[in-house]
């Protein structure tokens, strides 16, 4: 599997393949389940989908079948059938597939393509979407829905209730209201484009990939599912293990901390074969996160990002954070959290986008998580975005450093200014102040003395000592 690459300027477009038309008369809810049928035919093993349901239909067909060779519940809507719209016998047979899959603990696969709660049932269409929501929330067992035109309304909170949307397609579009009911309230004039498009939807976190097209939705759901237990609870599965590629897992960093890099590139040195899952990669791209396997376990990857914002932590980035911290605890997934911030991002705006709470729940994610937490200090590591990356005092499992990285409250020249202001008043040479104050306060080797760091490794030894702390947490 090839590493993904989620910040290109142009965000992926994709159309669904055209499907044959039914054979001659089959027609109205007939027609919507042979269509949706052959959708799902198209993501799932070759035969191995088995219809369930099928005489209710009303745009909506439910079922199960094998998806790498383990067994899944699935549901599709059919957007020719009545618009899309969810009518209550739909609704129960979404919540039946749900509900199936919890009790035999399978992941659950939706394919959502919905103008949202049909007119025609009132109350109780919208009563539908209700049950859906409930049985979506109360599920243990991995949640994934694919997104492969517009979805309304109820369609589009849906796949938020769940655990993974994934996009499919350039007319993959979510929105609670439409554009022409915008116009009519607000008289903004928008496009359904800009209003839910794939690009919207990215950039803030609903949507965590974007494919092109059926085949490569298959593709990346069986990777995504590869990562993930049947249910909470259960083991996650493990892989063959596979040599990561040669070199040194620091060669992709510059000289200075000045510089800036991707840091994925660290991930993909450290992973077998090089492979990573990225997640949300557009939305705060100043923290990534992604799936990844160490010696053929699973892992969450949750690492500071150089090169977008200098790797310094918004209000975005503790929110994605958070919610990457509480996936993984909820499925089990042991974390790998590689840390290089120069600290939280200051400034009227973030204060006003609520960084202190949105810092807060990262904390808590980390400090409340069950999960094996590893953390590895890349380069630096400063003040209140030290400690929420996963600290010592935090509950880190293990805390390693490369060899020259640096760790306190603030840099060296920012805490001279502070705490020896007076000598540099007098004329103390503030330079020689400041490497002085860096070399005794925030060389990582202090923190180890201090045992705020476990050890001071090599990047070299970073995978194999990685690796040793999972079998010994049992990961």
């Amino acid at each position: 599997m090839a590493t993904t690459r989620s910040d290109t300027t142009a965000a992926p477009t994709l159309d669904l393949p055209q499907l044959a038309e039914p054979a001659a008369g089959v027609d109205g809810a007939g027609r919507a389940a042979a269509t949706a049928a052959r959708r799902v035919e198209a993501l799932v093993d070759p035969g191995s989908f088995a219809p369930l349901r099928t005489d209710v239909a009303d745009g909506v067909v439910g079922g199960t079948a094998l998806l790498g060779g383990r067994p899944i519940c699935v549901w599709a809507q059919e957007a020719t059938h009545r618009g899309g719209s969810l009518g209550v016998a739909g609704g129960e047979t979404i919540v039946t597939m749900i509900e199936r899959a919890d009790r035999a603990g399978v992941p659950v696969v939706g394919l959502a393509h919905s103008a949202g709660a049909r007119l025609q049932q009132g109350v109780a269409a919208l009563s539908a979407y209700g049950r859906i929501f409930r049985a979506q929330a109360r599920a243990r067992v991995p949640q994934v829905t694919l997104v492969g035109g517009n979805c309304a309304g109820g369609a589009a909170y849906s796949p938020a209730v769940g655990d993974f949307v994934v996009m499919v397609g350039a007319g993959a579009r979510m929105f609670l209201t439409g554009p022409k009911v915008v116009e009519q309230v607000t008289r903004e004039r928008i496009t359904a484009d800009e209003l839910g498009g794939a690009r919207v939807q990215s950039a803030n976190g609903v949507a965590h990939l974007c494919v092109e097209d059926d085949a490569e939705a298959a593709t990346v759901l069986r990777a995504l599912v590869e990562f993930l237990p049947d249910t909470r609870g259960a083991a996650v599965p493990v892989a063959a293990p596979v040599e990561p590629p040669a070199g040194s897992p620091a060669d992709p960093l510059p000289a200075t901390t000045r510089q800036v890099y991707d840091v994925r590139d660290v991930v993909v040195r450290l992973a077998d074969a090089g492979s990573m899952l990225e997640l949300a990669g557009r939305w705060a791209r100043n923290m990534v996160t992604a799936f990844a396997r160490l010696a053929g376990r699973p892992v969450g990857v949750i690492a500071n990002q150089p090169r977008h914002l200098g790797g310094t932590i918004d209000a975005a980035a503790s929110e994605k954070g958070a919610w990457f911290v509480d996936l993984c605890d909820q499925f089990g997934i042991p974390l790998v959290v590689l840390v290089d911030t120069p600290g939280f991002l200051p400034g009227g705006r973030q204060e006003r986008a609520g960084v202190i709470r949105h810092g807060a729940s990262l904390l808590r994610a980390f400090s409340c998580a069950d999960v094996p937490k590893l953390t590895v200090t890349l380069r630096q590591a400063y003040g209140g975005a030290y400690i929420v990356m996963n600290s010592r005092s935090l509950g880190a499992d293990l805390t390693l450093a490369w060899p020259g990285a640096v760790i306190g409250i603030m840099g060296g020249r920012q805490a001279v200014a502070i705490v020896e202001r007076d000598a540099i008043a007098a004329g103390a040479d503030a330079d020689a102040l400041a490497e002085r104050y860096a070399l005794e306060r925030l060389n990582a080797e202090v923190s180890a003395v201090g045992g705020h760091v476990d050890a001071i490794v090599a990047p070299e030894q970073t995978r194999e000592r990685l690796v040793r702390a999972l079998e010994l947490h049992g990961a």
